[in-house]
């Protein structure tokens, strides 16, 4: 779907608009109020290059018309995003950049600007980006299909048209975390003891201290000032929030991340202004070596028929996204528990290799990668099920049918509303751009 296409690359696009040489810019276009301008098309054609898509000009052009189609309606239908909810994105970017570019001060650096002005630079391009966004979710609805819409939608694809689905595996892991020593935790603990000392006696600000000594890379530039409504934070990160009156500063708290102290800015409703200050204890060679002769112990008592692979995982395993599940893996991108080489690449280069010549029930050497916090840590692979290529059928690819039937239906649900709304809005297009759109439009002629 367009829109889809247009958010999985609005990261990088936007970064690009506002680092970009000056170009003369123009109107290629304007849909109710709102205007298409020639460096949006360019700087979307640039990022389809950079995404190994091609250059599609009209392909680009179409995504940029649609989005502010939908903003149009959404003026129509009064849909909004609030100040919070843009600052919360924002800030969720921005964690985003500085951990591709390393630090805060690698990101500044390349664009020669704080992050405060980039953010700033961002705001309207965000907030209109969740408005268009939050109006094609009215369109496509919540995405659901049930089973005998799967398998009508199914029996429509003819024999040879079916998906040729690539060489599969099905994994499942054990996972153990580095752990710091005692005394490294403690010595964390007493430094931020000491941070929050000095701001309970008013000696200084936990804005000038989180600046100063915070290893939290998003924030701590800002004050370690943050904005989050629930879920969006660790569980204990959160309870601690939501439980501090305005002005209140928290105790000293551990998270997956290391230790925190709080101070409660506000609180609206369901949504946080808070400063904190994070110190990350530090894991040495010797945590390391310890770590990964802990899982090599396990894998011999596996081999020796001591634990089943499942109860070394319900029993070992820190992981707890896969401890309940017997170590199975998800593939986050199709909800199933079925990976391509692609798939593993993206989450692991290291895994390809690892699984070729391994046979179903092997287990691999304990091996090093990073946790989703961005954290080190080491596992075992158990490879639990080989699929070899096939065309694609219900019984094992039901998931993968499933989406493909869904973006079919959003991809319906686009068409028809474009084909409507566009009638009665006003839409009129530079004549230079000559295109064949995938959607039936209604453009006004000169």
């Amino acid at each position: 779907m367009m829109f889809s296409r247009l958010t999985n690359t609005l990261l990088f696009l936007l970064l690009l608009q506002i680092s970009s040489a000056q170009v003369i810019d123009k109107v290629i276009g304007v849909v109710g109020k709102y205007s298409v301008l020639y460096s949006d098309l360019q700087n979307l054609m640039v990022e389809q290059q950079k995404s190994g898509l091609g250059i599609d000009k009209c392909k680009a052009y179409e995504t940029l018309i649609y989005q502010k189609l939908l903003l149009a309606q959404a003026d129509r239908d009064s849909v909004v995003v609030s100040d919070q909810e843009v600052d919360q994105e924002l800030s969720k970017r921005m964690n985003y950049f500085i951990q591709q570019f390393g630090s805060e001060e690698k990101l500044e650096q390349f664009y020669g600007k704080r992050t405060n002005v980039i953010k700033d630079e961002m705001r309207t391009d965000v907030q209109e980006q969740m408005i268009a966004q939050k109006m094609a979710g009215k369109i496509t609805g919540d995405g659901k299909i049930t089973p005998a819409e799967v398998r009508a939608f199914y029996k429509t694809i003819p024999e040879d048209s079916l998906p040729l689905i690539n060489s599969e595996v099905e994994l499942s892991q054990i996972v153990r975390r580095p752990q710091y020593s005692e005394e490294e935790k403690t010595a964390t603990k007493e430094k931020l003891e000491g941070y929050r000392q000095r701001v309970l006696s008013g000696e200084s600000s936990i804005a000038l201290l989180a600046r100063l000594y915070s290893e939290d890379p998003g924030s701590a530039k800002d004050g370690g000032f943050l904005t989050f409504g629930k879920g969006q934070m660790v569980p204990e990160f959160e309870s601690v929030a939501f439980k501090l009156k305005e002005g209140e500063v928290s105790k000293v708290f551990e998270t997956t991340y290391g230790y925190h102290f709080m101070q409660l800015v506000k609180r609206k409703g369901e949504v946080v202004d808070a400063r904190h200050i994070l110190l990350m204890p530090k894991i040495n060679n010797a945590d390391f070596f310890k770590c990964k002769k802990e899982l090599d112990t396990i894998l011999i008592s596996i081999k020796a028929g001591k634990y089943t692979f499942e109860q070394a995982v319900k029993k070992f395993s820190d992981d707890n996204d896969t401890k309940q599940n017997s170590g199975i893996l998800i593939n986050q991108r199709t909800a199933s528990t079925k990976f391509d080489n692609e798939d593993l690449t993206e989450i692991d280069q290291n895994l390809v290799p690892a699984l070729n010549g391994m046979n179903v029930g092997d287990i691999t050497p304990s091996m090093q990668f990073t946790m989703p916090d961005g954290k080190p840590g080491y596992r075992l692979m158990k490879l639990k099920n080989r699929i070899d290529p096939h065309k694609a059928n219900l019984k094992d690819d039901y998931q993968k049918i499933a989406n493909i039937a869904i973006a079919q239906q959003n991809k319906n649900a686009v068409k028809n509303w474009i084909k409507r709304r566009s009638k009665i809005t006003y839409i009129k297009l530079n004549d230079e751009f000559k295109c064949n759109f995938e959607n039936d439009w209604t453009i006004l002629s000169n």
